[in-house]
């Protein structure tokens, strides 16, 4: 091969040299603009104070995050559901406090509830204006996201059941069952380790469940998680060192320039005064680990005020934990503080949602299902096709992908509606179809000689369709009407997708902070069957009273 390349003549070798050369170049230039993306801004960027108050209108930081199952990240206080607590609400309570002191003007932090795996579409959408949930500033999504410089330094730890003697580190686990959050960066590790079973599961509790019951192998998952989760559970047991290091990051949209500076410099300023090392030992995540978090220009600085010497070791161990440190066992707490009148309040809360959602978007489709109806059988023939391809369009899309476009798509159109308004619009769309089928079927029923009978009497074709045909076809479908309303009714479940906190999602939130999964799942019931039961009483009241006479 050496002997093919010398006798090359030296034209077509730097002919061959320039895409080289190209190629060479496009890498450094990549290389550069990788390890720029991955260092930390500089402390003391300059803010535009205008710019960031017109940003931050009435002087709110909205920042999401989810309270499901999300110790010691953002969690429901063991004494009072309704507040919401944790080392990152803390964060931001502290981070608020001091970008009010340097920009001037009172600004607060306030907590937006959003499911974790749609943080991303929900700040494109500016539900709110930061992610603070244990966001990991992996390179896929500093792709996407601006972040701030990092706040935590995470790493993975394995957990298995406390018998467990074959397994002492990742490498045993290679053809063992491994659960972990999907989407995750544990996640991503494992598949790294050519893992033959990855679980992923959707909250942080269900996993160390499974473990518990024998359905999986192992556990692993980010070490705060582990720690309020296993550390505590005599069944469980901590294998292996820490693996798998990394940040987590206040994420913003990229054209977030101004305020991402402000964050960044009340971040400087919260490692600097030793407010983030007090909030770290008191929610117990303090580790050697954090000695990264240390700028380099201010690196001795920074390191004293996170606990370590010049050359990054701990000063010295905490001989106690801090006098408000947070109990490690806060989510057994929950279990044994929260009884069924802290829970029925927001779970009836919950059902008023629920309610509201399928009244609303039963009239919503009921106006669509008629509209769609007259437009099939008596329209023009290109309306009678638009009407097919309405029903068949709506028919055959799943409600749950319906209700995410619709979301997160409109948007991009210029046409921004508020969660709640979104979903009432998404089940109208899609109920709207069947409701159209449903009154086409009942109109064809209603007999030929009643359009002849109305007619022998001189009414013209409108006025005999609404005062002869109407009212027996809506008679024939009032049952199958009934029916929808109770599917619409269930299906109003899918709305936590688009952070609608109706009575499944919170029923979910709960039964993750508490572990009470069966008194929870037992009372949600009731609600629902409280809900469902009288509504199908008066549905049989309505067909007894107006239905097709017997």
């Amino acid at each position: 091969m050496s002997e093919r390349s010398t006798e090359l003549p030296q034209v077509v070798v730097r002919v061959a040299l320039v895409p080289c050369g190209c190629l060479l170049a496009l890498v450094l230039l990549y290389s550069s603009h990788a390890a720029m993306a991955a260092e930390p801004p500089a402390p003391g960027r300059k803010v535009d104070l205008e710019r960031l108050r017109a940003r931050l209108p009435e002087g709110v930081l909205r920042w999401g995050g989810d309270v499901e199952g999300g110790a010691p990240y953002q969690l429901l206080d063991p004494d009072n559901p309704r507040r919401v607590i944790g080392f990152e609400v803390d964060l931001a309570n502290s981070l608020a406090t001091i970008m009010s002191r340097q920009c001037g003007f009172e600004i607060r932090a306030e907590f937006v509830q959003y499911s974790w795996d749609t943080l991303y579409p929900g700040l494109v959408n500016r539900d709110f204006d930061v992610i603070i949930s244990g966001y990991e500033m992996t390179e896929e999504r500093r792709r996407q996201v601006r972040f701030t410089r990092p706040y935590y330094v995470y790493s993975q730890q394995l957990v298995v059941r406390e018998n467990e003697d074959h397994i002492r580190s990742l490498d045993d686990c290679l053809d063992k069952s491994v659960g972990t959050l999907a989407g995750t960066a544990a996640e991503r590790l494992l598949e790294q380790r050519g893992v033959a079973r990855i679980v992923g599961f959707e909250g942080q509790v269900e996993p160390y469940v499974d473990l518990e019951l024998g359905r999986v192998d192992a556990v692993l998952l980010d070490w705060p998680i582990a720690i309020f989760y296993a550390s505590t559970n005599p069944k469980l047991k901590f294998v292996g060192e820490n693996i798998g290091q990394g940040t987590y990051g206040i994420g913003l949209r990229p054209d977030d320039e101004n305020l991402a500076a402000a964050l960044d410099n009340a971040l400087d300023e919260l490692i600097a005064s030793g407010e983030l090392l007090k909030i770290l030992r008191r929610w117990h995540i303090w580790n050697p680990s954090q000695a990264a978090l240390a700028l380099a220009p201010a690196r001795s600085d920074e390191l004293a005020a996170l606990g370590f010497d010049a050359n990054g070791s701990p000063v010295q161990p905490p001989p106690s934990p801090p006098a408000d440190a947070v109990d490690i066992n806060i989510v057994a707490r929950s279990a044994e503080s929260w009884t069924i009148w802290h829970y029925t309040p927001l779970l009836v809360e919950a059902a008023g949602t629920t309610i509201y959602l399928s009244i609303a978007s039963m009239l919503v489709a009921v106006a669509i299902g008629l509209v769609v109806c007259v437009l099939h059988l008596y329209g023009p023939r290109p309306l009678q096709w638009l009407a097919i391809a309405y029903v068949e369009f709506f028919r055959g899309v799943p409600l749950l992908l319906l209700l995410f476009s619709l979301y997160f798509g409109l948007p991009t159109f210029g046409l921004e509606l508020e969660a709640v308004w979104t979903a009432i619009l998404g089940f109208g769309l899609a109920f709207g179809a069947y409701e159209a089928e449903v009154y086409r079927s009942a109109i064809s029923s209603v007999p030929r000689g009643q359009w002849e009978a109305a007619r022998a009497l001189g009414m013209s074709e409108p006025l005999a369709f609404r005062r002869i045909i109407l009212p027996q076809a809506l008679q024939t479908a009032l049952g199958p009407m009934t029916n929808d309303f109770v599917a619409l009714f269930k299906d109003t479940s899918l709305v936590s997708v688009i952070a609608v906190r109706e009575l499944t999602k919170e029923y979910l939130v709960l039964s993750r902070s508490s572990l009470k999964f069966v008194e929870l799942g037992l009372l949600t019931a009731l609600l629902y069957l409280a809900m469902s039961i009288p509504l199908g009483y008066l549905s049989r009241y309505f067909e007894r009273r107006w239905g097709v006479p017997k």
